[in-house]
C-alpha cells in the first residue's frame, strides 16, 4: 500500500514539474548561445535579441517588415508556382506541411512600402521554411521583386537568412543563382539602389549570388556568412580556422561587408542610406 502511495506521489510530482516547465516555456525563452532564460515578452520587444549576450535569433520576415517599414505597407506575391523538378522523395508532402504550419507559400516574403517616407520594395527570406533555402519558387519571386523595383524605379532591400540552394530541387535551385544575379545587374544598369542585409546564416548559393551583389551590404552582429561552412573548410584544409572566421565582424574587417547593423538601429540606418541615395 505504501509503495502504491509512493508511486502516486512520484507521478503527481512529475506531472506538476511538467506543468511548471510548460508554463515557464510560455513565459520565458532560453538563449541558445549563452543559455540565459529571457522573458518572452522582453525578448520579442527586443526583436528576438538576447538581452544578456545580444545574440540575434531567428525572426520572421513579417516581423521584420513591422519594425522596418512605415505603417500602411502591403504584402505582395507575384504568382510563382511550387515545383518538384527532380521528384525528390517526400518533398511535395514536406512543402504542403510547411505551407500550412508556417502560413507561408515558401521561404520568402515580399512587401512594398516606405522607410521614413522613402519608398522601398522589401524582401525577407524565411529561415523557418527549410532554412530559407533557395528553390525555383524563391528564385522566381525574388526576381519578380527586382523587376517590380525596376518598373517602379524604387530601391530594393533584401534580407537574407538562408542555408543556400535547396538540395531537393537539384540543379534547378542552382540555376536561380544566375537568374537572380542577372536581374540585379539590370537594376545596377538603371542606377537603382540595392541594399543587402545579411542575417544569420547567409550561406551557400545565396551568398554566392544576389546576397553579395548589393550596392550597400550590411550584416547583423555575429551572423555566419560564407559559402561552405567552417567545419567543411577545416576538414578540407586540415587546419584550425582563426577565431571569428566567417562571422560578420571579420567580414567587415576584411572589407566584404560595409557595416554591422543591429536590429534596434536598422530602420534608422537604412532610412539614412535611402535619404542619401535620393539626394
Amino acid at each position: 500500500m505504501e509503495g502504491l502511495l509512493g508511486r502516486k506521489k512520484l507521478l503527481e510530482s512529475i506531472r506538476n514539474q511538467r506543468r511548471l516547465a510548460e508554463r515557464e516555456q510560455k513565459v520565458f525563452t532560453k538563449c541558445a548561445v549563452c543559455g540565459a532564460m529571457v522573458e518572452l515578452r522582453a525578448f520579442e520587444e527586443a526583436l528576438n535579441t538576447c538581452l544578456h549576450c545580444g545574440e540575434h535569433h531567428e525572426i520572421s520576415g513579417k516581423k521584420r517588415f513591422e519594425y522596418l517599414l512605415d505603417r500602411g505597407y502591403r504584402l505582395m506575391s507575384f504568382g510563382a508556382v511550387q515545383r518538384d523538378p527532380i521528384v525528390f522523395p517526400g518533398y511535395r508532402k514536406k512543402l504542403k506541411e510547411l505551407c500550412e504550419s508556417k502560413n507561408l507559400s515558401d521561404a520568402i516574403s515580399v512587401a512594398v512600402g516606405s522607410i521614413r517616407k522613402h519608398p522601398v520594395c522589401a524582401v525577407a527570406l524565411e529561415p523557418s521554411f527549410l532554412m530559407g533555402s533557395m528553390g525555383t519558387y524563391l528564385g522566381e519571386e525574388l526576381s519578380q521583386a527586382f523587376e517590380y523595383a525596376l518598373k517602379k524605379k524604387i530601391p530594393i532591400l533584401v534580407i537574407s537568412a538562408s542555408g543556400g540552394a535547396r538540395m531537393q530541387e537539384g540543379i534547378f535551385s542552382l540555376m536561380q543563382m544566375a537568374k537572380t544575379a542577372a536581374v540585379v545587374q539590370r537594376l545596377a544598369e538603371k542606377k537603382l539602389l540595392y541594399i543587402s542585409l545579411l542575417a544569420n546564416p547567409t550561406m551557400g548559393g545565396v551568398s554566392a549570388s544576389f546576397a553579395f551583389l548589393g550596392d550597400v551590404i550590411l550584416a547583423e552582429p555575429r551572423a555566419l556568412i560564407g559559402f561552405a561552412g567552417p567545419r567543411v573548410i577545416e576538414q578540407t584544409m586540415r587546419q584550425r580556422l582563426p577565431d571569428g572566421f566567417q562571422r560578420a565582424e571579420k567580414l567587415v574587417e576584411c572589407g566584404f561587408v560595409d557595416a554591422i547593423a543591429p536590429r534596434g538601429s536598422q530602420r534608422e540606418l537604412i532610412a539614412r542610406i535611402l535619404k542619401l541615395h535620393s539626394l
